[in-house]
């Protein structure tokens, strides 16, 4: 049984199925995700981003840069360490969260799943995550 293959099909979808909903807010799929995560909490520090994301610093960086061009988050040095780059919330960046929440409800529409059956894969897929993530 090839577990590999069903994991990029469904990833794939994901990413796919968020798009229509995605593109009039002007963002991308890992944009996306890096907005719910600092709706979540902001400011954030770019690792810190990026290991909650699973995205090495190669694949956040850019993308934070693009966000920042769009007007929708600040980069800026800790003043506490200058080596931490925090990552926050533009006005612009906050005035479209309630839309961006909606995407989820959108998305688990069109899965035709409910609550609870969202909960149990996510915390399946959580789990085995973790163990691959250790021994990367």
């Amino acid at each position: 049984m090839q577990i590999s293959f069903a994991l990029y099909g469904a990833a794939g979808r994901m990413a796919r199925m968020h798009k229509p909903f995605l593109e009039p807010l002007g963002l991308t799929f890992p944009q996306y995700l890096v907005m719910l995560e600092l709706y979540g909490d902001s400011p954030r520090s770019v690792g810190d981003l990026g290991a909650t994301l699973g995205m090495d610093t190669g694949t956040i960086t850019p993308l934070l840069k693009r966000l920042e061009g769009c007007g929708m988050v600040t980069r800026r040095r800790d003043p506490a360490d200058e080596r931490r780059v925090l990552v926050d919330l533009t006005p612009a960046g906050a005035s479209i969260r309630d839309e961006v929440w909606a995407v989820s409800d959108k998305i688990k529409s069109a899965c035709q799943m409910t609550d609870g059956d969202l909960v149990a894969l996510r915390d399946t897929l959580q789990n085995f995550a973790h163990p691959a993530k250790d021994q990367a």
